[in-house]
C-alpha cells in the first residue's frame, strides 16, 4: 500500500512505501520540501499529470478520489493532540488498505485548509464488498420491458431523453462474491463499482477505524463521526464528478452531476418527469428513493389541489348567497345585535356586523363544498399510501432492493453500537412539557393582544363603535399577529426538537443503521405531530369550552390577571338587545 504526499521542491511526487517513512511532529501529513540522501532510497518518482478543478482522481491521473478529509493547523494546546490523532488515524487507514494523497493548503483557496484524498484500491472494494454483501450485475437483463402506454405521444412534452432516464442497460445482480469473481461482468475493475457503492464502503472503513496505538487500545477512540466532533477533521465528504453549471474537460469524466442539472434541477424541468435511474447512480438507492416518493407525493397532490381549487371556486361562486354574511351585514338584523365587551375594565359594547367583511371573507373557505373536500382528503390518503406501497414494490424489484432491510439488520452494525453498548435499558425521556408551555405562552398573548386592542373602541354608545383601521376588526388583527407569532414559535421548536430527537435515539444506541433510522423517525414524528398540530387540536376541542358567563367569567390566571379565557371570533355569551320605547329586553345565547 502507498501513500502520495504532496509536491516535492522540485515538482515531484513522493510516494511512501510504508507507513513508519512519513514525517513526525508537525511536518506530518505535509508536502515534503526537499528530499535528503536517506530518504532518496525510499523515494520514487511519478509521472504528474496536469491537475483540472474536474479531477477527480489522485494526480497520477489514474486512482479515483473516494473521499475527502479536511482539516486546518491547529496552533493551541490541543493541536498536538489532533495531529497525533490524524498520524495515528492516517497510518491505521494505510493498513486498512487505503491509498492516501495530500493537497497542501497553498493549494486550497483560503490558503489554510489541507485536503486528505482518499483512494480505495480493487482488493479493498472486492473485500468490504463481499462483506457488505452488496448486489452487482453478472447478466443482462433479457426480459422485454418496452411496453406501449396509451396515448404515449400526449405525455412526450413531459418525457426525457432515454439516455438520461435509463444512463446503463439492465441486469440480473447478485451479492458480490470475492471468490467467484468470474462470475460477475467485471469488464473494467476502476469502474465495476459506481462512485456511490465506492463512497458507501470507504466511508464504511473511516467510521470503523480506530486512531489509538496498537500498545493502548481505547474502545472509544474509533471512527470518523468523533474525529469530526473534536476538531480533528473540520470535514470529510466524496466529491461530485464536476461542476454542475458545465459538463467536465475530463473524456473519462461522464458529467452525471451536470445532466442532473439540465435534465431535472434546473427550474424550467420542472414539470418533466424524474430520472430516477440516473440519481440512483449517482447518489446511491436511499437518496433515489427519497426523490421517488416525493415525486409521487408532488404527482398525488395535484388531485387534491385541483379538488380544493373547486371547493374554492364553489365558495366564490356562493358569495353572494352567503345567508348568515347577509344576516351579520344588515343593519336592521346584525346592526341591532349588541355583543358583551371583550375585556372588563375599558371595553365598551360591541356591534355585531362590525364582523361583517371578515364574515364574507371566512365564506370563501368555509362553505357547504368544505365538508366534501374533508371526505375527499379522507378517501385520497389511502389511496395515496395503497398507490406508494404499489410504486415501491417496483422500485425495489428494479433496483434489486427486495431484501435490502434484512441484510441491513443482519450485516451493517452501527460503529457506535459496537464501542459503547455494553448494556441495555429503556430510556423514556420526553420534552413535551415545553410544547405545552409554549401553546400556554401563545394563548396568553393571544388573551393580552386581543384587550389592548378591544380598548381602542371608545367608550361610548354602541352606534358609534370604531374598528382599527377600514377593514381590520380587534379579532382579525389578534388572530393574524398570533398566527405570525404561533408560526416562528414552531420553527424554533422544530430546531431543537430535532436536535432532541437525535440526543435521545444516540443515547438509546440501537443496533443498525436501519433500527437507528426507524428510532428517529418515530421521534421526530412525534415531536412533529404536537409541535404543528397542538394549535389545531386546541382550537377544535378547547377553545371557548371554558369561557363562563357575564358576572362570572373563567379567567385564565386568576381574575389578578385579568384574561379571561375567551378567543372566540365571536364571544359565546352573547346579548340581543330589542329596544323598545320604553323597556329594553337581553336575551342569553
Amino acid at each position: 500500500m502507498h501513500r502520495i504526499t504532496g509536491k516535492s521542491k522540485d515538482e515531484i511526487l513522493v510516494e511512501m512505501k510504508n507507513p513508519e517513512d512519513s514525517q513526525s511532529g508537525e511536518d506530518y501529513g505535509h508536502s515534503l520540501n526537499s528530499t535528503s540522501p536517506t530518504q532518496s532510497s525510499m523515494v520514487t518518482r511519478i509521472d504528474k499529470h496536469p491537475q483540472s478543478k474536474d479531477s477527480v482522481f489522485f494526480r497520477d491521473g489514474v486512482r479515483r478520489v473516494d473521499f475527502v478529509l479536511s482539516y486546518m493547523d491547529d496552533h493551541t494546546k490541543d493541536g498536538e493532540k489532533k495531529l497525533e490523532r490524524r498520524k495515528e488515524y492516517e497510518a491505521n487507514l494505510i493498513k486498512a488498505g487505503l491509498e492516501l494523497e495530500i493537497e497542501d493548503k497553498s493549494e486550497s483557496d483560503d490558503g489554510k485548509t489541507y485536503f486528505l484524498k482518499i483512494h480505495a484500491p480493487w482488493e479493498v472494494l472486492a473485500t468490504y464488498a463481499d462483506v457488505l454483501k452488496i448486489k452487482v450485475p453478472f447478466k443482462a437483463n433479457d426480459i422485454p420491458s418496452h411496453y406501449e402506454m396509451p396515448l404515449e405521444w400526449l405525455f412526450r412534452p413531459f418525457q426525457l431523453p432515454e439516455k438520461v432516464m435509463n444512463p446503463e442497460p439492465d441486469y440480473f445482480t447478485s451479492p458480490f462474491d470475492k471468490s467467484k469473481i468470474d462470475f460477475f461482468l467485471i469488464e473494467d475493475k476502476d469502474t465495476f463499482f459506481p462512485p456511490s457503492t465506492r463512497n458507501r464502503i470507504v466511508y464504511y472503513i473511516l467510521a470503523r477505524c480506530p486512531y489509538y496505538k496498537e500498545d493502548r487500545k481505547d474502545k472509544e477512540k474509533k471512527g470518523l463521526k468523533r474525529l469530526l466532533n473534536n476538531g480533528t477533521y473540520t470535514s470529510a465528504f466524496p466529491l461530485h464528478d464536476c461542476r454542475y453549471w458545465k459538463p467536465s474537460k475530463d473524456p473519462n469524466c461522464e458529467s452525471e452531476r451536470h445532466n442532473l442539472y439540465k435534465h431535472w434541477a434546473h427550474f424550467f424541468c420542472f414539470y418533466k418527469e424524474q430520472p430516477l435511474n440516473l440519481i440512483r447512480k449517482y447518489y446511491g438507492e436511499k437518496i433515489g428513493i427519497y426523490f421517488a416518493w416525493l415525486g409521487f407525493y408532488t404527482e398525488m397532490l395535484f388531485f387534491a389541489a385541483v379538488v380544493g381549487l373547486i371547493c374554492f371556486m364553489y365558495g366564490l361562486f356562493t358569495y353572494d348567497e352567503n345567508v348568515w354574511s347577509k344576516e351579520i351585514c344588515d343593519a336592521d338584523i346584525g346592526g341591532s345585535i349588541v355583543m358583551c365587551p371583550l375585556c372588563d375594565k375599558k371595553c365598551g359594547y360591541w356591534k355585531l356586523n362590525s364582523t361583517c367583511e371578515s364574515s364574507w371573507q371566512s365564506h370563501l373557505f368555509d362553505n357547504v363544498a368544505t365538508v366534501f373536500f374533508a371526505i375527499f382528503m379522507g378517501i385520497w390518503v389511502t389511496l395515496f399510501l395503497e398507490f406508494w406501497k404499489r410504486r415501491q414494490s417496483r422500485l425495489e424489484y428494479e433496483w434489486d432492493l427486495v431484501d435490502f432491510e434484512e441484510e441491513q439488520q443482519q450485516l451493517q452494525l452501527r460503529p457506535e453500537y459496537e464501542t459503547k453498548c455494553t448494556g441495555r435499558r429503556l430510556n423514556r425521556v420526553t420534552q413535551m412539557a415545553l410544547i405545552i408551555a409554549s401553546i400556554i405562552g401563545v394563548i396568553a398573548y393571544r388573551l393580552a393582544v386581543y384587550a389592548a386592542f378591544a380598548s381602542i373602541m371608545k367608550d361610548s354608545p354602541t352606534s358609534k363603535i370604531q374598528v382599527v383601521g377600514s377593514l381590520i376588526t380587534p379579532q382579525l388583527a389578534t388572530s393574524v399577529t398570533a398566527s405570525c407569532i404561533n408560526f416562528v414559535i414552531i420553527m424554533i421548536l422544530n430546531f431543537f426538537y430535532e436536535r432532541v430527537a437525535i440526543w435521545i435515539t444516540d443515547m438509546e444506541i440501537p443496533k443498525t443503521h436501519l433500527e437507528y433510522e426507524n428510532k428517529l423517525t418515530m421521534k421526530m414524528f412525534l415531536f412533529q405531530f404536537v409541535n404543528y398540530y397542538s394549535s389545531c387540536f386546541y382550537v377544535a376541542f378547547f377553545k371557548g369550552k371554558f369561557v363562563g358567563y357575564p358576572g362570572k367569567y373563567t379567567y385564565m390566571f386568576g381574575e389578578w390577571s385579568s384574561l379571561r379565557n375567551e378567543e372566540e371570533f365571536f364571544i359565546i355569551i352573547a346579548y340581543y338587545v330589542e329596544e323598545d320605547k320604553n323597556t329594553t329586553v337581553i336575551k342569553g345565547r
